[in-house]
């Protein structure tokens, strides 16, 4: 159990897939414009993120590593979430149609989204159980959904306040990030700390 929560916390916090490695840098600049947009994004990517997990571990256990075929590991991981890309955007098409119009290019896209992937490739090179890759890739989903909830609060505040000419849109944007990043930095050892607390 207290394996599981350092897992889960260090993938949101410390090991935050857009703030501290850096993947899924193109949605997380895309879709933080508006609120509601970068909700769903979120919550679209924790989704393709768990399921892709709980289905690329086996197939890389029990079919990839045993017939030799490591190699084939990151084109098997695209495949597989691209088949879980394709059902959020049938379900996003068919059951909100707004939201399928506000996140356009970025859905398609999370099927190249480096974190997602990442998580997947991550889970088997640190060579988890199952049950932990699960748990990582949902603290992986939160982390991004964090990440990119607070940066859209940002974002929001910078487009209503009165910038220099010169700062306004990307840079003011990318400043920002960086600002966001360096405060989750902050988060280093404090997770092991609250775990040894919790379940002393």
């Amino acid at each position: 159990m207290k394996d599981m929560f350092i897992i889960l916390l260090s993938a949101i916090l410390v090991e935050n897939f857009v703030l501290a490695k850096f993947m899924g840098i193109c949605p997380f600049i895309g879709v933080s414009k508006k609120m509601s947009s970068a909700v769903g994004m979120s919550a679209a990517v924790t989704f393709v993120m768990v399921m892709a997990t709980a289905l690329t571990f086996p197939v890389y256990k029990y079919l990839l590593e045993r017939y030799d075929l490591q190699y084939l590991k990151t084109i098997a991981f695209i495949l597989i979430i691209a088949l879980f890309v394709q059902l959020v955007e049938i379900i996003l098409k068919k059951y909100a149609k707004s939201l399928y119009n506000a996140l356009g290019v970025y859905l398609p896209l999370i099927t190249t989204n480096c974190a997602v992937l990442g998580v997947t490739i991550l889970n088997i090179d640190k060579e988890l159980t199952f049950g932990q890759s699960i748990v990582n890739a949902l603290g992986g989903g939160l982390g991004f959904a964090l990440a990119l909830v607070i940066f859209a609060g940002v974002r929001e505040r910078i487009e209503a306040s009165d910038l220099p000419k010169a700062f306004k849109g990307i840079p003011a944007t990318l400043i920002a990030a960086s600002i966001v990043s360096v405060s989750f930095s902050g988060f280093g050892g404090i997770v092991e700390n609250m775990a040894n607390a919790i379940f002393k």
